[in-house]
């Protein structure tokens, strides 16, 4: 026992000398899970002589070393119990006359969404890589640019950066879409086009704002953060500005009633790609709201609270009631996500700790689960040739496996405790019970609705007799259940998922240091009335503290 506590004693001292002491180490690390994917993607862009087997082989190394990136830099983060941005580098670009400078770092709030990033870019690329697609390579290098996207998102401190790498991942989901995707893939795809770039444009307009507003000349969230606590804009500019962040971000986040490209994108997406967009990049707009928007303006999100709860309603209601009505599997799950954003947002309308951390968490939990889903729906397509859940029926006497699987990601959608969605919609009841008690009977009944659907679609799906369709499929006898190279990456999503579902804390300790400093422990009430300078430098630190 000596030997083994000497032993256990001689490795924790070497983690911390390397935790310590390799802080420009991580730094660099940061900028190598951007960067990585992004390499391989132009390698595999020039050179269109390799083997199957060697792009295959690169490709996933660019997913592979984000993901182990983003879990050594979650582990030093939480072990050191940072409060503020970790790992920061600043690289020069030549842009430094306009204030943009490639600064990197993580807080508690980036580092959950960074470390999705990685999880659901890995899975996406694995099952990607083995998915007999067609023009292989060409797909493969569009989703190493989304994944390096992915990452630069959430590491990017500078504002200009953080919007940069959105659209890095943002182009090549339209390409793979309208090229490799099902049914309606072109019409899905332009308009898809059109809401995101509309939304893009706004949300790009009101970031500008912010820069020109604060005078600094700096895209740099924490000079901006530093300046707007001292010298805030007025009421009535904040008020200005956070409506463009809000509709604008909004739109990007399939917020009611700009929602209608998101399922018809989703239905006619390769799996790969809905995992990454409905999983993380949806998340971008989300993130801007409460890293950006709601702190750099709290006088304006206070102000537009109000509409938000009730267009967060829209998701919950009437996009879960039109999701109860679909009938084809990947639609369904296309609604579904559109409405759990809902949830996203009340968190978001609190203004308060508890409320958005709940979102944070529901934010990176909803991002495994439909990552799963869209996963999982596309192994039965494979099988039955149909998405058309009354065609279906029986399967799981041939695919046990997969149908455990699909009940496990339909119960975590729904936040059935033990998986890492209650955790985020605790938080949220609580928050908007702490704020605005009535929002709780709507909340509540959005999880029934979850419910219903999702247990409707296992119970057609795998249960009961087999269908005449799914009789009359080629290879019916010989119907094999889900495969290792499919089983693989589910497995990892759900593993995180039961993780974090029985020990949040890997999560919500780092996420609440952060949002102390951001965010009041419980909703603001202030009143907007007096608008003297004096006057609205102290709300303004009122509702920040």
């Amino acid at each position: 026992m000596e030997i083994l506590q000497y032993l256990a004693d001689a490795l924790e001292g070497l983690l911390n000398l390397v935790i310590f002491r390799g802080m420009a180490l991580n730094a660099a690390l940061l900028m190598v899970s951007i960067n990585t994917p992004l390499i391989i993607a132009f390698v595999l862009l020039a050179m269109g002589g390799l083997s199957r087997n060697y792009y295959r082989s690169l490709a996933l190394a660019g997913f592979v070393v984000p993901v182990l990136i983003s879990v050594w830099l979650w582990y030093v983060y939480t072990s050191t119990r940072y409060i503020g941005f970790a790992f920061v580098s600043d690289t020069a670009t030549g842009l430094e006359n306009f204030g943009i400078s490639l600064k990197l770092g993580l807080n508690g709030i980036s580092l959950p969404l960074y470390l999705l990033a990685g999880i659901v870019g890995m899975a996406a690329g694995f099952y990607g890589i083995y998915s007999e697609m067609e023009r292989q390579r060409h797909y493969l290098i569009l989703l190493l640019f989304i994944q390096g996207g992915l990452m630069g998102i959430f590491a990017s401190i500078d504002i200009f950066f953080f919007y940069f790498f959105h659209e890095i991942a943002l182009i090549p989901t339209f390409i793979a879409i309208a090229v490799w995707g099902g049914k309606g893939k072109r019409p899905a795809a332009m308009e898809m086009a059109v809401y995101l770039t509309l939304g893009a444009l706004i949300s790009l307009i009101g970031l500008l704002a912010l820069y020109s507003g604060s005078g600094l000349k700096s895209f740099d969230i924490l000079s901006m953060r530093a300046y707007f606590a001292e010298q805030p804009f007025s009421a009535i500019a904040q008020d200005n500005i956070f409506a463009l962040l809000l509709f604008g971000f909004g739109i990007l986040v399939s917020l009611w009633p700009f929602h209608s490209w998101a399922p018809r994108a989703y239905g006619a997406a390769p799996a790969s790609v809905a995992m990454m967009h409905a999983g993380v990049l949806k998340k971008f707009g989300l993130y801007g709201l409460i890293q950006i928007a709601a702190p750099l303006l709290p006088i304006g999100a206070n102000q537009w609270t109000g509409l938000l709860i009730w267009l967060a309603l829209g998701n919950i209601i009437l996009i879960g009631l039109a999701t109860v009505g679909q009938r084809d599997l990947k639609q369904m799950i296309g609604y579904s996500s559109v409405m759990h954003m809902g949830y996203a947002f009340l968190g978001i309308a609190c203004l308060s700790v508890i409320g958005v951390g709940g979102a944070v968490l529901m934010m990176f939990a909803h991002g495994l689960s439909v990552a799963l889903l869209f996963l999982l729906s596309d192994c039965i397509y494979k099988r039955s040739g149909t998405c058309e859940m009354h065609e279906l029926g029986g399967l799981c006497r041939k695919t046990p496996l997969l149908a455990c699987l699909f009940v496990m990601a339909v119960l975590a959608n729904a936040g059935l405790p033990g998986f890492a969605n209650f955790w985020g919609e605790i938080g949220i009841f609580i928050g908007i019970w702490n704020f605005k008690t009535w929002l709780v009977v709507p909340a509540v009944a959005g999880i029934l609705i979850s419910a219903l659907y999702g247990l409707r679609a296992a119970r057609r799906i795998f249960f009961g007799d087999y269908s005449e369709a799914v009789q009359k499929k080629a290879g019916f006898e010989g119907m094999e259940d889900i495969r290792l190279s499919e089983r693989l990456p589910a497995l990892i999503l759900v593993v995180v998922l039961l993780l974090v579902g029985f020990w949040p804390r890997v999560i919500s300790d780092s996420l609440n240091d952060a949002l102390q400093s951001l965010y009041p422990a419980s909703a603001p009430t202030a009143e907007i009335a007096d608008t003297t300078p004096e006057n609205l430098r102290q709300l303004t630190l009122d509702l920040t503290k």
